[in-house]
């Protein structure tokens, strides 16, 4: 069936997120390789995005870890250097399927405190028909209650839903679901898959 809705992940969909790169313009490759070897910053993260306090969580690891306090804080200090910059072909897709009444959803592993940070910084993220934002679910994907809850409150059928994400452990829960999925590797890619679900016309993608 075609789909009657689209839902976007936002972290390397959207904006570009990653942290190593971020580490190493700032502290070299070395250092970044030594201290994500040492200090699980991905896993505090995760406790960021379950709805833990942005500030007190990552400030608390930084004080586990004396060595990499500083390097650490960062991710707080600097978290939108961090989330950057914007994926633009993306947003323009994003905004095409609003321009042509189809509803979009985002669903997206993000903590509380950052969501709070990005939506200023990035108005698009204010567009949707509705953001499930994982730190106020309490729940991350790839757990299969995040898709349930969007299931529940977006007002569409899973089989009708076409989710793209970049990580395929997020796209198989969702597929596991019945939704149609897209794993996002580049917004040409996303773009092309939106023309053949008939969500756009190949102008609208271009």
């Amino acid at each position: 069936m075609n789909p009657g809705a689209v839902v976007f992940d936002v972290g390397n969909v959207l904006i570009e997120w990653q942290p190593e790169a971020f580490y190493d313009r700032e502290i070299g490759e070395s250092a970044r390789r030594a201290m994500f070897a040492e200090v699980d910053l991905h896993a505090m993260n995760d406790v960021v995005d379950q709805g833990g306090d942005f500030r007190q969580t990552i400030y608390d690891w930084a004080e586990r870890t004396p060595r990499w306090r500083d390097e650490i804080r960062l991710w707080h200090d600097r978290w939108l250097d961090i989330a950057r910059p914007e994926i633009p072909q993306s947003v323009r897709l994003l905004r095409a399927l609003k321009a042509r009444g189809v509803p979009v959803f985002a669903l997206t592993n993000f903590g509380i405190g950052t969501w709070q940070i990005a939506t200023p910084a990035y108005p698009f993220l204010t567009e949707f028909d509705q953001a499930f934002v994982s730190g106020h679910m309490g729940v991350t994907k790839p757990a299969p209650g995040i898709y349930r809850m969007l299931e529940e409150r977006c007002g569409h059928r899973p089989e009708a839903l076409l989710f793209t994400d970049d990580r395929a452990e997020n796209i198989a829960a969702a597929a596991a679901r019945g939704w149609q999925t897209h794993l996002f590797e580049h917004p040409q890619g996303w773009a092309d898959c939106l023309v053949a679900k008939g969500l756009l016309t190949p102008d609208d993608a271009g």
